[in-house]
């Protein structure tokens, strides 16, 4: 997390221009050195580095430079529940599309249905989430003269009204979830069918046991050990998706505040929010270890 906020830091100094140069592009050369000098732009890049770290250990992300001058946690606690949600109805649907598809074309091998469900995985990984999302909302609105409420409501919170929020978030959760469940797709087929293939499991169906029994009972569990390992950085990367996802159907998150941020040259909100996704991402990582433990009892931690 500090090698991320470091690189972070120093990557931003060396592109050409700043918030200053966008915000004030016809003060004169004093004014915009004042400007400068106000924000801090100005100090040694240590001194800067230093005071915000200090700032992020005590838990404060600073003020944005940008108009409004408003404090970061501030934007956070508005923006974060937004983005909050579109990752969790992501992962659910990943995991409700993904896994019952790779359990069925392992189950029924080489059959029209195992071809279905891999044609639909390499069109999930192929497919850009924003060339779907484009043209979600598109023919939405030429075919059906629909477009998402967020379009004319803004955000609205499940406790608000749960149905207007649903319709918000379900299509670009959708839309973001499909290249993740394709993945999750067929690395659970090629680990079922790899389980499927022991012996343990040739001796549970001679035992008599029902197909679902095996399969649930004695394949799925040992199969989803790679299957939550992807889980877990598809977690940790549908931050940057959100990104294009936000912007796309204007939810007003974390992933649009980084975009915006990027495109202003607001250097200490990027870096406060780059800052957040690798912490997001290391604790989805950590989890997912300590996940390996509940799935196969033999895997322990010294």
């Amino acid at each position: 997390m500090l090698g991320v906020s470091f690189v972070t830091f120093f990557a931003f100094r060396f592109i050409p221009g700043d918030i200053v140069t966008l915000t004030c592009p016809f003060c004169d050369v004093e004014s915009q050195e004042a400007l400068r000098e106000e924000l801090g732009l100005n100090d040694p890049w240590y001194e800067q580095y230093g005071n915000w770290l200090l700032g992020v250990l005590q838990g404060d992300f600073g003020r944005s430079m940008g108009e409004g001058r408003l404090p970061v946690s501030t934007e956070l606690e508005r923006r974060l529940p937004i983005t909050v949600q579109l990752m969790v109805y992501t992962v659910v649907l990943t995991v409700v599309i993904g896994v019952p598809l790779g359990i069925l074309a392992a189950a029924r091998q080489n059959t029209a249905w195992d071809s279905g469900a891999r044609f639909a995985g390499v069109l999930g990984m192929s497919v850009p989430g924003f060339y779907i999302g484009v043209l979600a909302i598109a023919f939405g609105a030429a075919w059906f003269g629909w477009s998402p409420p967020q379009f004319a409501t803004g955000y609205v919170s499940p406790w608000e009204d749960p149905w207007i929020n649903f319709q918000q978030f379900f299509l670009p959760a959708l839309v973001l979830a499909l290249g993740s469940a394709a993945v999750t797709m067929r690395l659970l087929r090629s680990s079922m069918l790899e389980v499927l293939r022991h012996d343990y499991i040739r001796t549970a169906y001679s035992k008599g046991l029902a197909e679902r029994t095996v399969i649930w009972r004695h394949t799925l569990k040992n199969a989803f050990i790679p299957v939550i390992t992807i889980i877990g950085l598809e977690i940790g990367g549908l931050i940057g998706g959100a990104v294009i996802i936000e912007t796309i159907f204007a939810l007003n998150g974390i992933g649009y505040y980084l975009l915006y941020s990027i495109i202003t040259r607001d250097f200490l909100v990027v870096q406060s929010l780059v800052f957040l996704i690798a912490f997001f991402y290391v604790v989805v990582n950590l989890v997912v270890d300590l996940t390996y433990a509940w799935l196969d009892p033999r895997i322990r931690y010294a």
